[in-house]
């Protein structure tokens, strides 16, 4: 007696059937795809009734349909999940609070796990796992196949406890790392003076406050250190996150124009976002910093201010995620987080698998700067030299800290002392600023 022979079995698949197909009808009258097959939902109901009474353990119809959906889900894309239970809890965490665990932003590649990024200064980035770095291994256990929610799960644990993984890094054998898990506080805006009239700001990672604390620390900085020369805004590394953040940010260096669309089958997931006209940097230069580590909101605003002819976007290309996912209940702790639209720069570009291109591509590198030697002279170290009638010009606390800062730029961070070598050239080349409102790099009409 085959499976549709059996009375109770036939009921099942017609249950089944209703189920999966009623909705689709409706939604046929709303010119979506017809329903499915009907032999392919009988094809699955054999299935499954054949897994209930065939596999070598006995498993519960409702672990059974849960996993129909996750392999539905992970069928479409890597950034399409089931979501139940505590993965709600875990998503509001990563976008508005604190966890527990290693502190890496990952995605799913060829089976394995691929490291997004690292969150600055976590358990993981301090322990040298970096971005695109595979994750092979948990505690021994081997990911192949595993979901990336999976194994930001295992990931995840109680302060103060280990974990061990296996990375694999190109040109590299695989190698374990033991990474005790901390409290990941996500602090996404940090700021600074990196020499005098020139600011560095970092966004790790964009959170629902993101845009509040940029336009807060670019008020701070202004107000401490007075007008700016130019800004380095650095989004290596920042994996994305809040989609409205992202566009705040951009909205704080341009005053008019589109910041970005997004266009998916149905009409009404598509969306529109356009500058306010808040604009605190004013027109102050601009350089952001992008690499493969920066994806999803990163490129958003990477791609909108390149759009505008509002920054030089330098570093590598970027991650290249360009999709948008949409949390869809289903019941009161469960739901699916499925891909409903691509975003589009204001230009029109997708960033989809592509990733935004720099306009000077400028790779990590180690730079050393070669010593001076002592048969080096001056005028000023020659006995008897003439005064220049200037006076005595000591060298300042300010200029000795910028020296030093510029020094520590120049042989830690390649990339960011290019970055700050540009704003310099801009300046050169432009007369004196006279106030925020005057000076160079005016918006570009798209």
């Amino acid at each position: 007696m085959t499976f549709f022979q059996h009375p109770r079995r036939r009921l099942i698949a017609l249950a089944l059937a209703t189920t999966l197909l009623a909705p689709l009808t409706v939604a046929a009258q709303d010119n979506t795809p017809a329903p499915l097959p009907l032999d392919e939902v009988r094809m699955f109901t054999e299935a499954l009734e054949r897994i209930r009474l065939s596999y070598v353990e006995e498993i519960d119809d409702k672990t059974l349909l849960e996993n129909a959906i996750r392999g539905m889900l992970a069928g479409l894309d890597p950034h399409s999940a089931y979501m139940a239970d505590d993965d709600y809890d875990l998503l509001q965490e990563t976008t508005t609070g604190e966890f527990g665990g290693l502190g890496v932003e990952v995605g799913s590649e060829n089976g394995y796990i691929r490291v997004i990024s690292p969150i600055d200064d976590s358990p993981a980035d301090r322990a040298g796992i970096k971005a695109g770095d595979l994750i092979i291994q948990i505690n021994n256990k081997p990911l192949r196949e595993m979901l990336p929610e999976e194994a930001a799960q295992m990931m995840r644990g109680e302060p103060g406890t280990e974990v061990t993984v296996t990375v694999a890094r190109e040109g590299q054998e695989p190698f374990d790392v033991t990474v005790t898990r901390e409290v990941i506080a996500l602090t996404s805006v940090r700021g600074r003076i990196l020499a005098p009239g020139y600011a560095y700001i970092r966004i790790s990672q964009f959170r629902v406050n993101t845009d509040d604390d940029l336009e807060a620390k670019i008020e701070e900085l202004l107000e401490e250190h007075g007008e700016l020369d130019g800004i380095v805004l650095d989004l290596r590394n920042n994996p994305g996150g809040v989609l409205q953040a992202s566009v705040g940010v951009v909205d704080s260096f341009i005053s008019e124009g589109r910041i970005l669309y997004t266009k998916g089958r149905l009409d009404e997931v598509g969306m529109e976002f356009s500058a306010t006209g808040k604009n605190v940097a004013g027109d102050v230069p601009l350089v952001v910093l992008i690499n493969n580590g920066s994806a999803s909101a990163s490129e958003i605003v990477a791609g909108a201010l390149q759009d505008h002819g509002r920054a030089i976007i330098m570093g590598t290309r970027s991650f290249g995620k360009g999709s948008v996912q949409t949390v869809l209940p289903l019941t009161e702790n469960r739901a699916i987080k499925l891909t409903t639209s691509l975003y589009y720069t204001p230009s029109g570009r997708s960033i989809q698998a592509q990733g935004i291109e720099p306009d000077i591509v400028v790779d990590e590198a180690f730079v050393t700067r070669r010593s001076t030697r002592v048969t080096q002279y001056n005028e000023s170290d020659l006995q008897g030299h003439l005064e220049n009638g200037n006076g005595d010009v000591e060298q300042t606390d300010d200029i000795a800290r910028t020296l030093i800062s510029a020094e520590e730029v120049l042989v830690n961070d390649y990339p960011l002392n290019e970055a700050l070598n540009v704003l310099k050239g801009i300046n050169a080349f432009k007369p004196p600023r006279t106030g925020r409102s005057s000076g160079a790099f005016a918006q570009r009409d798209n």
